[in-house]
């Protein structure tokens, strides 16, 4: 039986940890912010990080990026011979394997209607990694959605597409101010900005098939976390973008009356900006 523990239990990692519980691996989590774990059901709380790691065989790392590099520093003498995967933005498998050394380590992107199960999750796998722990990866991320396998010099360009794609949705049933319970208005709309979410991401170096799954996906979880959730796209907008992330960098774009494809080759060197910090 494979313990897995989430170290950080916010959004994603909530996320994560609500739809794993009833599966059949035991679930362990710790986040410092007490307020977040103080209702915890089906999921077993670790008195820190290191007693976390200690219970586990894989680890799921789910902190903020600023969080990141202290929270290795904290666990790297207990992570050899375990799985470790990260879910934080812009932080490479590299970095982590210099800090941690030679484990396995699987790196994901999540997107944000991966909370009703809707999401897709690009995955590559780090130096040290093996297909057994990506494929052992994929079967746990497929509880939030659909998968795409890649390498890890696309997964900059993976953000700007699905990573911080259900913004530009969201911005634009908005400012189009399109009822969503208008069946035909939102399919209009729906088979119209896929193909132009597809055409952006080719023009960022996807294959077509690569940028087709990613967007349909993209779209079509972004629409049913709008209709599931109950806030509006104005409120779902706010949650994505946050302040000199990826999501505003497109988003300047469009509101300033640029196009998609320029919107999406925005968040790329947002991201990649990022990524050297």
């Amino acid at each position: 039986m494979n313990n897995i523990g989430i170290i950080g239990f916010g959004n994603m990692g909530s996320c994560l940890g609500e739809r794993l519980k009833s599966k059949e691996h035991p679930i362990w989590t710790f986040d410092k912010d007490k307020k977040k774990t103080e209702k915890l059901s089906g999921i077993n709380l670790a008195d820190s990080n290191i007693d976390l790691v200690r219970e586990v065989e894989t680890i799921i790392l789910a902190v903020k990026p600023q969080d990141f590099g202290a929270t290795l520093d904290e666990i790297k003498n207990e992570t050899e011979g375990k799985l470790v995967i990260s879910i934080a933005a812009g932080i490479t498998t590299g970095y982590i394997e210099k800090i941690l050394g030679k484990v396995r380590v699987i790196r994901t992107m999540p997107n944000m209607p991966a909370r009703i199960g809707r999401g897709i999750t690009c995955l590559c796998k780090g130096q040290f990694a093996t297909e057994k722990d990506s494929n052992f990866t994929r079967q746990l991320f497929e509880n939030l959605g659909l998968i795409l396998i890649l390498e890890e010099d696309m997964i900059n360009e993976a953000t700007a597409v699905s990573g911080s794609g259900p913004g530009y949705v969201f911005d634009l049933i908005e400012t189009k101010k399109i009822d969503i319970n208008n069946k035909a208005a939102l399919e209009r709309f729906r088979e119209e900005f896929t193909m132009l979410l597809i055409g952006a991401a080719i023009g960022i170096g996807f294959m077509p098939k690569d940028a087709t799954k990613l967007a349909q996906a993209t779209v079509d979880g972004s629409i049913a976390l709008l209709k599931y959730s109950k806030l509006s796209a104005q409120e779902l907008r706010k949650q994505i973008t946050s302040k000199g992330g990826t999501t505003e960098a497109a988003l300047e774009v469009l509101h300033r009356g640029g196009d998609l494809d320029e919107a999406v080759k925005a968040a790329v060197v947002q991201a990649r900006q990022l990524a050297k910090k």
